[in-house]
């Protein structure tokens, strides 16, 4: 079982992305997602976006983990 967290993009170059999820930001690959665009909500996956996340489900959800 996974946990997933949304992360938001912040830049994107060439196929790749710096996402910060809550402060932690780490670069992604958007290989699997070449639509993506700044500002999105993505899912990562072994360092790879696997899914794009509506802005406020992303942001319910970062709500609820900030509440546990």
């Amino acid at each position: 079982m996974c946990l997933a967290i949304p992360g938001r993009v912040e830049s994107i170059s060439g196929d790749t992305s710096e996402v910060n999820f809550s402060g932690l930001k780490r670069t992604v690959s958007l290989k699997l997602l070449p639509g993506v665009k700044t500002g999105d909500y993505v899912l990562v996956h072994a360092g790879f976006a696997i899914q794009t996340v509506d802005k406020h489900a992303a942001k319910e959800t970062l709500k609820l983990f900030k509440g546990l």
